[in-house]
Formats: structure tokens, sequence, C-alpha cells
């Protein structure tokens, strides 16, 4: 009878454990090879839904002989935790450090994963702002209403153990490393990290390939701007923060680039003649991007922020 009762009681206590594996990611999380030492994993197509759980976006990571980094950490802490299972069948090294390339979403709720793995994250001094007011607090409760229960009440967002205040070099297992601050750009914080061995870029989100970029409140100018900062890397291979790895970065810029750039000269133009911002979308040919990925989540706000910018602008 005593022994019915400790098995009950085991298995009581154990109930907690399996339940928290009933929200683990099952879209397949699957490292691709794009350096002697460098891997990288990418998210689907489209925007952040429950059909993809969250897994919208790129990540990567480097193995060293001394540890792993890691630059960004997918958008769900369960996408981390797969993450974090693949980098463990490729090496028992310890993940030493989490690159964020900037605050948003897609990017960093798998954070917690990571540092409960033991790693450091750093980050951006200028990612500060994202922490000032309610806005990410807004965006956490949205995420875990479209994306329960992959984003639910455990989720938290970390702050950086490390800010970084400038472009920052450091070597790592004799690998060597290079962080490069390019924002403001797409965000005020953007990092990039140049693999100087593997001659491989990370981009984040600076890059899209193959689906419309999200512009938010971006400063297209400054993002044209920093494409230039990137080619003169000369990485041999490109990871965009979303889509497939790029082996001819010069080429893969273009999309972005031609997006922006037709943004700027339509909205531009529109501004300059003073039509509305309804009436100037409407007349505006979408054509050569309205087949794209995301181009109906994505493209009037867009181009909306983009309007209100050549506005500013204007009055400079």
């Amino acid at each position: 009878m005593l022994k019915q009762l400790y098995l009950a009681l085991s298995l009581l206590i154990a109930l907690p454990v399996y339940a928290a594996k009933d929200n683990a990611a099952t879209v397949p999380v699957i490292p691709v090879k794009v350096g002697a030492h460098s891997y990288y994993v990418q998210g689907q197509p489209g925007a952040a839904s429950s059909a993809n759980q969250g897994f919208m976006s790129n990540a990567g990571f480097v193995v060293t002989p001394d540890g792993v980094v890691v630059f960004d950490s997918l958008g769900t802490p369960p996408l981390a935790e797969a993450l974090i299972a693949k980098i463990r069948k490729i090496t028992q090294v310890p993940i030493k450090r989490v690159i964020v390339s900037h605050f948003h979403a897609d990017h960093i709720y798998g954070l917690q994963a990571f540092k409960a793995a033991g790693a450091e994250i750093w980050a951006h001094e200028s990612g500060k702002n994202y922490f000032l007011g309610d806005e990410w607090k807004q965006r956490l409760e949205q995420r875990r209403e479209e994306l329960f229960p992959w984003v639910d009440e455990n989720t938290r967002i970390l702050q950086p153990d490390v800010w970084l205040s400038s472009d920052t070099d450091f070597e790592l297992g004799g690998m060597h490393f290079a962080l490069r601050h390019v924002g403001p750009a797409h965000s005020d914080e953007d990092l990039t990290m140049f693999v100087k061995e593997d001659q491989v870029l990370f981009a984040g989100d600076l890059v899209f390939k193959g689906r419309i970029p999200f512009v938010g409140d971006a400063d297209s100018k400054l993002w044209l701007a920093a494409l230039d900062k990137l080619l003169a890397l000369n990485a041999k291979t490109m990871i965009p923060g979303h889509g497939a790895v790029s082996n001819n970065p010069k080429h893969d810029l273009t999309l972005t680039s031609d997006y922006l750039r037709y943004l700027r000269q339509q909205m531009g133009k529109a501004v300059e003649e003073l039509t509305p911002f309804d009436e100037a979308y409407a007349k505006t040919s979408w054509k050569q991007f309205e087949k794209l990925p995301t181009f109906k989540e994505a493209n009037r706000g867009n181009a909306y922020n983009t309007y209100l910018l050549m506005e500013k602008e204007s009055l400079k």
C-alpha cells in the first residue's frame, strides 16, 4: 500500500514536467551548414501565426572549440529550445553567447531558453529604447493571444547582460567575430555579425530575401546606407533575417534596396504633389512586389510609414 502511495505521489510530482512539454515546437528547425563552423536555421515564409508556431525568422550559430556563439534566438521559447537541442546534436561545448540583432519579437522571445542554458546575452545599447514605455508589454500580450501555447504567461522578455556601445571584435576558440552596429536602419540597434574565418555575415533584418521587408518606423534612407556598409565587409556568404542563405550577397541585397527605393520614390512623389496617402497608395503599381510573401500583411503599413517619413524629410 505504501509503495503504491509513493508511486502515485511521484506521478503527481512529474505531471508539471510533462505538461511543460505540451507546447514543444513541432515545426522543423533544421540547421544548415554554411561555413566550416557556421550554421543557420531558416524560418518559414509569411507572418507569425499558429500554423508556423512563430517560426518565421532566421537564427544562426557558430561552433568553436571553446564554445558556441548564437545570433538571435527565434520567436518563442519552444523554438529556442528546439534550436538548443539541434546545437547539442552537433557539439557539447557550452553555448557561451547570444548576439541580439535587434529587439523585434521574432528575434528575441527565445532568449530565456538560452539564458537558462547558461549563455550571456549581448546587444547594442540603442536597444534600451525598446524597454521604455509599454509598447513591448502590449506586443507580448498580443503574441500570447496569437501564438498560444508557444508564447504564454511564462514567456519573459530579457534585457541583455552586456550592452555594447560601439563596434566590437572578439575571439573565441581561435575564431574571430566582428560585431558591427549599422543602425539606425531597420531598427536603432541593428547589429550584424561577421565570422572572419568562415567569411559568413549574419545580417539580421537589414536583409530580407524572397519576401517583403518589414519597414515599420525604420528610417529607410539610413537603411539604404547601412546596406552599403554590409557590402564593404566582402562576405562570401550572407544570412538574412528572413529567407534563404545568400551565396551572392551583392545580388541578394537588391530586393531589399529596390523595395526601399521604390517606396521612397512613390511616397516621396505623393508628398511632393500633396496627394493624400490613400489616393497615392491606390494609384501606385505594386506589381513587382505583390506576389511576394507578406505583401498583404506588410506593404500598406510600410508605404504609410514611408509616406510619413517623406513628409518629415520634406520639412527639413
